[in-house]
């Protein structure tokens, strides 16, 4: 029987549903527990950076409810339109005058006062034009020319006004996404042995070829021998976590985000939920993503048609990596990559962002293929 014809509507996945919300809600309260203080000191308004937040919430929550109501399949007819958009976009910021530059990274377009960050777009494209074309071309699956050569083009032409930016942590999350999609897909592993032997050393020769990519590699390995410049946001993140304990020191009570540890309420705020909830706090972020990646990855193991499964998987992916390293990063196990944590962090593209795809993972998940009695549950 044909896999399209096998699937029936029902209800989408409730704990997704959720989990996303506890989670966004925790981020809004941590938001304006890490940001009063400096919104204060730089605005003379504590709420600044809390009022905005919560109209990226509300505008999250609208366009997750709009996604959720899309057919998935629809998405299809969006992938070529949206790659080249983002394209256009990414190419734009190379061009003096057109984007914003904030911390000596050029990823921004200010538009009324509002900032957009093209990567977040771009990333979702990626993975909506990756699962289209290799769907569609399922049949060549094991052809180079024919079906791994253009969207290796494609990743090429994003990764390279990715870098350009520079952004690094994204181009390395797009390559992962990549290559998973592709083996999803029954691609060849020599193609991506290829790719993986060819990424490592470019890795290394873009870390080796920018100064400040060597001061973040050589000050995770060894944070305290420059505790006061290229060490010193890794030592105040361990600060938190240590000051926090098994139970935390109360919320709204963190010393760390008064003017210690840099950038509180977006790269780092995992750091002061762990000062501020301790242990358990963290423990309880973990968790909640944990969740959310399995029931992500379960939408798309249950996906009744080749394309949900791979739009599934790699949306899922992409959240999973972000969490994953941005955590990782203020643990100290892995160099900074200045990766905002999930509908934690402050930002508007990137919550929205996730929010579509939430809203994505939703309307996957209302189709089952008949005789599938999951309702969602864990």
């Amino acid at each position: 029987m044909d896999r399209q014809s096998s699937i029936t509507g029902g209800r989408p996945d409730i704990t997704l549903f959720v989990i996303t919300i506890i989670l966004v809600v925790i981020g809004t309260v941590m938001i304006y527990s890490s940001s009063s203080i400096i919104a204060m000191e730089k605005y003379g308004d504590g709420y600044h950076y809390i009022k905005k937040q919560i109209v990226f919430v509300l505008l999250g929550l609208g366009v997750m409810v709009g996604a959720s109501k899309v057919p998935y399949r629809y998405w299809g007819k969006a992938a070529y339109p949206a790659v080249l958009i983002s394209i256009v976009l990414l190419s734009l910021l190379v061009v003096p005058g057109f984007g914003t530059k904030v911390g000596g990274a050029t990823r921004w377009f200010r538009v009324a006062g509002v900032s957009f960050q093209v990567s977040e777009l771009a990333k979702v494209a990626l993975v909506i034009f990756l699962a289209h074309y290799l769907a569609k071309k399922i049949t060549h699956i094991k052809e180079f020319s024919r079906v791994f050569l253009v969207p290796l083009a494609v990743l090429l032409i994003i990764l390279g006004l990715v870098l350009c930016q520079p952004d690094f942590g994204t181009a390395v999350i797009m390559v992962m996404v990549f290559m998973m999609m592709f083996y999803l897909a029954g691609g060849r592993i020599t193609y991506l042995a290829g790719l993986a032997a060819t990424a490592i050393p470019v890795g290394a020769f873009l870390i080796m070829q920018e100064s400040y990519r060597m001061r973040r590699l050589l000050s995770f390995l060894n944070p305290w021998e420059d505790p006061s410049r290229t060490g010193f946001q890794i030592i105040q993140s361990f600060i938190s976590f240590g000051s926090g304990g098994t139970f935390g020191v109360g919320l709204g009570n963190s010393m760390q985000k008064l003017f210690y540890l840099p950038e509180p309420h977006t790269d780092f705020i995992l750091s002061v939920i762990a000062e501020e909830g301790g242990f358990i706090g963290v423990a309880i972020v973990v968790v909640l993503f944990s969740i959310l990646v399995f029931r992500g990855f379960m939408i798309s193991f249950r996906c009744a048609d080749l394309f949900g499964m791979l739009l599934s998987s790699g949306l899922t992916a992409v959240i999973a990596l972000e969490a994953f390293i941005n955590m990782a990063a203020v643990m100290g196990l892995v160099p900074t990559k200045g990766l905002v944590l999930p509908f934690l962090s402050y930002g508007g593209t990137s919550l929205v962002m996730c929010m579509i795809v939430i809203g994505i993972l939703l309307n996957i998940s209302s189709y089952r293929q008949r005789g599938e009695g999951d309702t969602g549950a864990l």
